[in-house]
């Protein structure tokens, strides 16, 4: 199967390029970034090489095409091997292959491997040689969108909405034009679309999408309208050929570094790992594992389509929450902050606090339907497995 994801070289796109790498699957990575130059691809390595990722940030040696690329800060998760081997894409496709190096020695002689998916550039907005890469393509799953994770100022708010918009809309263009356009398309919403709630679960039947509402921080209504465009600009046109669904999104929890998983455990290993504001305020989350697997199923499922809640089946109380990745981390005390100190503290870091004071209170009621079993349903197990994978890789990294 082939699957391009557009935007894909956040944390979530990488975890799914290995993924779906590991299980035989041809992935190409649209990327506005241009840290890579275009190359040639590279052979793949045989049967059973092992997908990994020691950073280093010295020069590397000349990657198997013959020319230099730049190591980048992801994690690729190790053990397991390839399903399948793939052939080399052609020159033409001006695509490459991502490299990685460990050190192998006291010679500090170091090892360049293979990730084995390309990277094509696109600009998320208008058409260009990047149509190339859904040729032949089953599944596009696009991941595009500026962070959140920033002040809400007119310049970031237009890019954060104009990032989202425009490159769902760029795709439906695409997509209508083509003769065989993928059959399926995931598209990134998010679990922010619902109203704030402490009292009721909100699932994709009954659960009450938000509007505007002068009562609530502009913040908030900003949030919940660039998920209604974004939805809308997804489904808005009608693709005969292509299955659409929007992936309402909650927390994504992987251990990387700069991840969500890393800022919350900042602050409960230094001692700040309290409730946040009252704590009442829900927190709704996914493990990266049952991520990645509710996406296997939304691609098989033929008969699913529109919007569907990727989030685990147990939102739980931000006081709970916290508690729970305390006791992951051995830490028995935290000293909570209540809501004046999120606010002074979000605009020291340029942040907005409505990423940690609204309550999403989402539930997963489709994939649950569909028969899917996750592995990591409640928090305290899934916090102690992300606890366990930190402690034994990312903490023996260097960081830069």
């Amino acid at each position: 199967m082939k699957i391009v994801i557009a935007g894909g070289r956040g944390h979530i796109g990488t975890m799914l390029a290995v993924h779906w790498t590991r299980a035989g699957h041809e992935v190409i990575v649209l990327t506005r970034s241009t840290a890579h130059p275009a190359r040639e691809s590279a052979p793949l390595p045989k049967h059973g090489a092992n997908l990994e990722l020691h950073v280093d940030r010295s020069e590397p040696p000349s990657p198997p095409c013959g020319r230099r690329t730049q190591v980048e800060d992801r994690e690729i998760p190790k053990g397991g091997s390839l399903a399948g081997e793939r052939s080399p894409a052609s020159a033409a496709s001006r695509s490459h292959w991502r490299t990685s190096q460990r050190p192998t020695g006291a010679g500090g002689l170091k090892e360049t491997r293979p990730c084995l998916w390309r990277e094509r550039q696109w600009d998320g907005a208008t058409p260009g040689p990047w149509v190339e890469a859904f040729e032949g393509a089953d599944v596009c799953v696009n991941l595009a969108g500026r962070s959140v994770d920033c002040r809400y100022n007119a310049a970031n708010r237009k890019e954060i909405i104009d990032s989202r918009v425009r490159s769902t809309a760029v795709l439906n263009q695409v997509f209508s034009g083509m003769m065989a356009p993928p059959r399926v398309w995931l598209n990134a919403s998010t679990a922010t679309i619902y109203s704030h709630s402490l009292t009721r679960d909100m699932d994709e039947a009954s659960g009450e999408i938000a509007v505007a509402d002068p009562r609530l921080p502009d913040t908030w209504n900003f949030s919940t309208g660039v998920a209604r465009a974004w939805e809308e600009a997804l489904f808005a046109p009608c693709l005969s050929r292509t299955r659409k669904v929007a992936l309402r999104t909650s927390l994504f929890f992987s251990p990387q570094r700069g991840s969500v998983f890393e800022v919350f455990s900042r602050l409960v290993r230094l001692g700040l790992g309290g409730a946040q504001g009252n704590g009442k305020q829900y927190v709704s989350w996914i493990h990266e594992s049952d991520y990645a697997r509710a996406l296997d199923l939304l691609i098989a499922r033929e008969d699913i389509s529109g919007p569907v809640n990727v989030t685990a089946p147990h939102p739980l109380p931000n006081r709970e929450f916290m508690r729970l990745l305390r006791k992951a981390w051995g830490m028995p005390l935290g000293i909570p902050a209540p809501a004046w100190v999120i606010e002074s503290a979000a605009l020291l870091l340029r942040t907005e606090s409505e990423l940690v004071l609204k309550s999403r209170r989402v539930v997963p009621q489709r994939l649950q339907q569909a028969g899917f079993q996750f592995e990591y349903p409640d928090w305290e197990a899934a916090a102690a497995d992300l606890v366990r994978r930190w402690r034994d890789k990312v903490m023996e990294q260097p960081r830069e």
